[in-house]
């Protein structure tokens, strides 16, 4: 087999691995809801049993036998003191039938999260439009990290202004042309960032992400749009994702990888 068929069976093996993580029972299709206590500071959270209130590093959960939680997999009532769910939405300690009740906190600020397999997005989804493998899109990037990490205010999807982690720039030449990205630094050493395009809002989702694996020891790694991804944003509401930071909007048209969502169907 050729070095093209391998490429073109590997990209098609992460599309088919792509779409089944996003469509998985507790994908991000499934998010119904991000709730945040400070818009509840009576404690009632909208859907969800219990009385919920914030005791600095911990979130107190009080609830009765009849709401109906579950606690590591066991009925739950009482107090219990929570930390954040650090793991997969899978391993979240809260449950409430076949749902999952995921804890975060971002700069200070408590939320549940609430995956529901049953959620209509879930149900209608049809799949993503994904552009055919182009090698144009690819190409060989060269990392050059901060001296020291930045931290940058941008919007997020809900409206809120949060700050961005950023490790370094990468830079790649496509079609002759030089560009950079700011991008963040995984815990892994792989690399992730948040761009726009002149696609975006026309042809592709508004924004999207990209995931380099992580450089060599010269800083290289390679950039390939072809698997661009879309943000969990685009598939669910009430996610919280960062726009592109300054800088991160490309000339170019990246017309690769993920574009959007397919049209659903009815449900």
């Amino acid at each position: 087999m050729s070095t093209t068929d391998d490429t073109l069976r590997d990209f098609e093996q992460w599309h088919e691995q792509r779409t089944a993580t996003v469509s998985a029972p507790y994908g991000p299709l499934s998010l119904t809801g991000t709730h945040w206590l400070a818009d509840h500071p009576e404690g009632a959270l909208p859907g969800l049993p219990g009385h919920w209130a914030e005791d600095g590093d911990e979130l107190i959960l009080t609830a009765a036998a009849g709401d109906g939680l579950a606690l590591d997999g066991q009925p739950f009532a009482g107090t219990v003191r929570l930390a954040p769910d650090p793991g997969p939405v899978t391993a979240a300690r809260l449950g409430l039938g076949e749902r999952r009740l995921v804890v975060l906190r971002r700069e200070g600020l408590w939320a549940v999260r609430d995956f529901d397999p049953d959620a209509a997005a879930r149900r209608a989804f049809t799949g993503i439009d994904v552009t055919g493998h182009d090698p144009r899109f690819v190409a060989e990037g060269r990392f050059t990290p901060y001296e020291k990490d930045r931290t940058v205010r941008v919007g997020n999807a809900d409206g809120v202004e949060r700050g961005l982690g950023l490790g370094g720039e990468l830079a790649f030449t496509l079609a002759g042309q030089e560009h950079t990205l700011q991008v963040s630094v995984e815990g892994d050493g792989s690399l992730w960032a948040v761009f726009a395009d002149a696609t975006s809002g026309v042809s592709s989702y508004r924004f999207r992400f990209l995931r380099p694996a992580a450089p060599d020891e010269q800083g290289r790694t390679t950039v390939d749009f072809n698997r661009s991804l879309l943000p969990p944003c685009a598939f669910a509401d009430h996610f919280i994702c960062p726009f592109p930071p300054p800088g991160n909007t490309l000339a170019a048209e990246i017309a690769a990888g993920e574009r959007n969502l397919s049209a659903p169907r009815a449900v």
